[in-house]
């Protein structure tokens, strides 16, 4: 009787150890939250998307409002063209923008909106015009790093240069091999022959 209630506690905690797992999997591939309620589709080209999945939530004002469906390249504009599949219980004006944000420092990528101003709406097969790609770390990363080595060759230059304000003095020539002479020196011989006159 033991050993049955043993293994059917073991059974138990096997059991909950996969569901667990693939409800991990699930909230990994944004598989988990299910919608049955009506969309329409609209459009947005990006230069970059990053990291941006299908299934990627689409946001406005924090509330997820759609789902990215698809992801596809353009190859005459050279652009990401990705698919949005929105909620019809929520309607966007014509000049609504589009922007890849990031969910904390290195969370999943989504797109978040920002409705305008215009009276007509986003219909079905619409087209969101005004669109920012996504922030690449790495692309960040790179132009700090180019910026900080740009900024060490021009200091190194600087302090190789001669100091200002160290010149000869005007009217003199220093002969070759031989450096400037110090002011006053102009002044010297002029004052000996005075002397031999006297």
């Amino acid at each position: 009787m033991d050993r049955k209630l043993t293994d059917l506690w073991v059974g138990m905690f096997v059991i909950a150890g996969v569901v667990a797992v693939l409800l991990l999997a699930l909230k990994a591939g944004n598989l988990l939250s299910f919608s049955f309620s009506e969309t329409y589709q609209v459009l947005a080209n990006f230069d970059n998307i990053g990291g941006l999945k299908t299934r990627a939530p689409v946001k406005s004002a924090g509330v997820v409002v759609g789902r990215v469906i698809k992801v596809g390249f353009d190859d005459k504009t050279y652009e990401a063209v990705v698919t949005l599949a929105m909620d019809r219980n929520y309607s966007f004006p014509k000049d609504t923008s589009a922007k890849i944000l990031t969910s904390g420092l290195l969370g999943e990528q989504y797109i978040g909106l920002e409705p305008g101003g215009d009276d007509a709406k986003l219909a079905d097969g619409g087209k969101i015009k005004t669109t920012q790609s996504a922030i690449v770390l790495e692309n960040l990363i790179s132009q700090f790093l180019f910026s900080k080595a740009a900024e060490g060759k021009s200091d190194s230059k600087d302090s190789g240069a001669a100091p200002s304000g160290i010149s000869a003095p005007p009217g003199i020539t220093a002969p070759p091999g031989i450096g400037a002479p110090a002011a006053g020196i102009q002044g010297g011989p002029k004052s000996e022959n005075n002397k031999d006159s006297k």
